[in-house]
């Protein structure tokens, strides 16, 4: 696949809810890895989409951290993300959080019709509002997109779901206090049809054949593609620049192996990266590794 496939913008939102009027975490991701190299693609770039997600007050009906944020990120990038794909981009998501799927997902179903959605994270992100722990949107992308979420986010992405559960493969997952709240949620979700497979399973396995097993699986459903990755589905050992640490995850070789055949697939429409927070990256090792990552990707 060539580099000048995607055409980049920034989502520049956090939705921790520190409440800062500055800048903060994962909000300074898109700034931090083009200053990485990034240019180094040679994808064009379209600045930054103006979002934000400030609020850090948890709405008492549904639970949101920062929902007027997470509503507003969500439609202007359901707009922003339909008109690239109609005009024939291949959008490049530069995140923030993963908050930005929802959106995104949904614009890329206006225009295209179903997009099957492979999911790399470290967390199922299963929960709603309510259930949450933290009432973190990033919590709950995969709950909305097929229809579980809170009801007000739910409706800025409808029709749901926006990918039936049988077009989605979650791959990567290794919290263990997430899975011990979701493991009846996860259980669920694959009697509805996802695909699931967690870090263990992908080390077992190997990663080109867990990629390769997902892959079929959302073919099943949709003749479009769209890959997530949320980098802390990297081990804390190997990826410290993340909010969410954790031991059990990937190291970057099994990612980029994973990702591998996803990003050649030749009906991939487009794709997201998040979870990066520079403030924990002070010699900026971790922005390097991920545009180094992202060139193996996609080479020339």
């Amino acid at each position: 696949m060539s580099r000048r496939t995607f055409t980049t913008l920034g989502v520049p939102i956090d939705s921790v809810g520190l409440g800062r009027a500055e800048q903060h975490g994962t909000e300074l991701s898109p700034a931090a890895i083009r200053a990485a190299g990034l240019e180094r693609l040679g994808w064009a770039d379209a600045g930054d989409l103006s979002v934000r997600i400030p609020d850090h007050e948890r709405d008492p009906q549904t639970g949101v951290v920062g929902l007027a944020g997470v509503l507003s990120t969500t439609t202007a990038l359901r707009a922003a993300t339909a008109e690239f794909v109609r005009r024939g981009d291949r959008p490049f998501l530069l995140g923030g959080c993963c908050t930005l799927l929802c959106g995104a997902l949904a614009g890329a179903r206006d225009a295209l019709g179903t997009i099957g959605l492979v999911y790399v994270d470290g967390h199922l992100d299963l929960y709603d509002g309510l259930t949450s722990p933290t009432g973190e949107a990033a919590d709950m992308p995969i709950s909305v997109l097929i229809g579980d979420g809170p009801a007000p986010w739910v409706h800025r992405v409808a029709p749901v779901p926006v990918t039936p559960p049988a077009g989605i493969a979650i791959l990567g997952y290794h919290d263990p206090d997430e899975l011990a709240d979701l493991g009846d949620a996860l259980a669920r979700a694959r009697t509805a049809g996802i695909f699931a497979a967690d870090a263990d399973t992908i080390r077992r396995d190997g990663p080109s054949a867990t990629a390769a097993t997902a892959l079929a699986h959302v073919r099943d459903i949709s003749k479009h593609l769209w890959f997530h990755v949320d980098l802390d589905v990297l081990d804390q050992a190997v990826f410290p620049a993340t909010d969410y640490l954790m031991p059990g995850g990937l190291d970057w070789d099994q990612l980029v192996e994973l990702l591998m055949p996803v990003a050649s697939a030749g009906e991939l429409v487009g794709w997201s990266l998040s979870c990066y927070n520079p403030e924990k990256d002070p010699d900026g090792a971790d922005g390097q590794a991920i545009v180094a990552a992202m060139e193996r990707l996609f080479p020339d």
